[in-house]
């Protein structure tokens, strides 16, 4: 069976993208493990080492009570959405968060990580400096991010942003796997700068790859690259963004650019990380 790894605080935010756990385990044939991790805070002062094992005690039973009164709520979510059929396994553990899902997920032989990203409100936010980025970044698993203000939509359209590399086609047919089981199309978005030397070849390569897939591949010379993937998302109804974890580097770069129009889009659709 499959695994999916869903990393939570039990904030709203982390609920809601439960609800994407949920489907997409559901859509896989997958089991859920959650994850809540909490950090034990060190004392401001030095003179308690009588008092230090009383206060991490207390300081455990406080998560510990919390996450009881939690988990079940967790439960009665994937009940109200017809979804109570689903495995949940649930792990409590202390450390840092990052860490931890990196060493349960390679534990566990995770498909894929669940995660919720508080306050994403443009596209560049979801790459710079999230909890969300820095699983991105570590864990070598297919990482889905929910920003915020995301409600849950039938994954009918999914945006690839794609150079045409060769290196581009094995993180594709992960997505178009994951296409497969949604009954999904994918469209792979190319953009260039208008001074580019143009060469069409290598798309030729990927309709020959893809050829018996519903996808399809788009070429675009345009300086505002930015511009073109927001409207393209926005025109297409486009309700996943997918991306090749390798890229993520030219993604920083092109949402630190503060263009008018786009800054005000706000991202209310899911990322997906492919390595």
């Amino acid at each position: 069976m499959k695994k999916i790894l869903f990393p939570t605080d039990f904030s709203a935010v982390s609920k809601n993208a439960f609800i994407y756990a949920l489907k997409l385990a559901d859509a896989i044939g997958a089991e859920i493990i959650t994850l809540h991790v909490y950090e034990l805070d060190s004392p401001a002062y030095l003179d308690v080492s009588i008092y230090l094992e009383d206060i991490y005690q207390y300081e455990e039973l406080s998560d510990f009570e919390n996450y009881k009164d939690e988990v079940p709520v967790l439960r009665k979510i994937a009940e109200d959405n017809n979804l109570g059929h689903i495995k949940i396994s649930n792990v409590l553990i202390q450390g840092y968060l990052v860490k931890e899902v990196v060493k349960l997920s390679q534990k566990e032989n995770i498909d894929f990580i669940v995660i919720g990203t508080k306050g994403v409100t443009h596209l560049r936010e979801v790459f710079l400096g999230t909890v969300a980025a820095k699983i991105m970044n570590e864990c070598n698993v297919t990482v889905l991010a929910i920003p915020e203000k995301c409600s849950y939509m039938p994954i009918e359209r999914i945006l690839f942003s794609t150079r045409y590399n060769m290196s581009d086609i094995e993180p594709l047919k992960k997505v178009t796997n994951l296409a497969n089981v949604f009954h999904s199309h994918v469209d792979c978005l190319n953009i260039k700068p208008p001074h580019t030397v143009y060469n069409d070849d290598f798309v030729v390569d990927f309709q020959n790859v893809f050829k018996d897939t519903d996808i399809a591949f788009h070429s675009v010379l345009a300086s505002d690259i930015e511009g073109v993937i927001l409207d393209f998302i926005e025109k297409n109804k486009i309700n996943m963004v997918a991306i090749h974890e390798r890229h993520r580097g030219f993604f920083e770069k092109l949402f630190q650019v503060s263009l008018s129009k786009k800054l005000s889009f706000h991202i209310n659709i899911p990322i997906l990380s492919v390595h």
